[in-house]
């Protein structure tokens, strides 16, 4: 047992560190190709994550990019994939930003408030999708891309003056939120402030461990994304699965945005960052859904973005991390079906050895057993 064990952390681990060399060595190669160091300037960004305030950065991005990636697992766990998680995410921010900035209650009523709103704005999107695909056997991935671009005419729809919208110069804002909705970060000095929804990230990976991991809920929800049809017939219902897997996605994803919108900007503007969602879906990719492993991967795609920039004072161009992130996702793909298909053979020579060594002792068996038997004849 402590073997297989072994083995498959190792299998759990191949994968990442397989991808991430790939794309380290590619991405030299590139650089090789345009007449560049390909050295240089991954020295550049590792020493720029030496930097206090470059860490609370990346600590900060990171949080975004953790709470998007575990909406995404979730999904991935069920065999779903919520490519929606964008729009559920800006959608989550939008509504939380104009419920903050039009009501003002006691912290201790605000601040929860703020978060059931952002979770069942979320979780709604989601829900629209999984109710298609249960009821009309709809593709996810079709409804969330659809939905994303229907989430941004409605952002646009809300940000007009006449409706929730404020106009600041030249962006649009929903206006400042109440102070009261404001959550302090964590003061590190002269490096700055960390987020401090960083602890309810740190909450929601700890809560992801033990509700698919240590839960009935857990377990049928894996069941049902590895096999449908046997999950029917231990008495688990497919169908129901499928939605609560979506609304839970959902939920989270409008989250992802709150450690920024209540702890920085406290407005949704122009401004605020896109695409965490589909950044997420390479990150959970990476972390093989596994709540440590998507905080690792969430940290280097944080160290990607926010030490990328020194380099272009250095004569590099800073997309070089852009191009990295997108062969890490390139990488991940191959690397993991590289090395399934590695554990699947080291099984079957396993099983092949085990079913030779019983044939081995079930002949010596027998041979034992007929030479007690011409014994006894003698």
């Amino acid at each position: 047992m402590k073997k297989f064990d072994k083995e498959r952390m190792l299998l759990a681990v191949a994968g990442p560190v397989l991808a991430l060399a790939v794309a380290f060595a590619l991405t030299a190669i590139v650089l090789l190709a345009s007449g560049k160091n390909p050295v240089e300037p991954f020295s550049i960004m590792f020493e720029q994550a030496t930097f206090s305030d470059i860490q609370v950065r990346i600590i900060n991005q990171a949080t975004l990019y953790y709470i998007a990636a575990l909406a995404v697992a979730i999904g991935f766990r069920m065999n779903l994939f919520n490519i929606g998680v964008d729009g559920q995410y800006l959608l989550g921010a939008m509504m939380t930003a104009i419920v903050g900035a039009h009501v003002d209650l006691p912290s201790f009523l605000q601040i929860p408030l703020l978060l059931l709103t952002a979770i069942c704005t979320g979780a709604f999107w989601a829900g629209i999708v999984g109710v298609l695909k249960v009821t009309r056997g709809v593709s996810e991935v079709v409804a969330s891309i659809m939905l994303n671009a229907i989430a941004t005419s409605v952002i646009g729809y809300l940000w007009l003056p006449d409706v929730f919208g404020v106009k600041v110069g030249n962006n649009n804002t929903t206006g400042e939120m109440a102070e009261s909705g404001w959550i302090p970060g964590i003061d590190m000095g002269k490096a700055g402030e960390i987020y401090g929804l960083v602890l309810l990230a740190a909450l929601l990976g700890v809560g992801y461990w033990i509700v698919l991991n240590r839960t009935r809920f857990g377990f049928d929800l894996r069941a049902s994304g590895a096999s449908e049809t046997a999950a029917a017939a231990s008495g688990v219902d497919p169908k129901r699965m499928v939605l609560t897997a979506m609304l839970i996605s959902g939920g989270i994803a409008g989250l992802a945005g709150l450690p920024i919108l209540l702890g920085d900007t406290h407005t949704y503007s122009l401004n605020f960052p896109t695409g965490i969602g589909f950044l997420g879906i390479g990150i959970a990719l990476l972390g093989r859904n596994s709540p440590v492993g998507i905080a690792f991967a969430a940290l280097l795609w944080a160290w990607l973005d926010k030490a990328s920039p020194e380099l272009d004072f250095h004569g590099y161009d800073k997309e070089i991390a852009v191009i990295m992130q997108g062969l890490i996702v390139l990488s991940v793909v191959v690397a993991y079906e590289t090395v399934r298909e590695w554990g699947l053979r080291r099984q079957q020579r396993r099983v092949g050895a085990e079913i030779a060594a019983g044939n081995v002792l079930g002949a010596g068996a027998s041979a034992d057993n007929n030479n007690v038997k011409k014994e006894v004849a003698g």
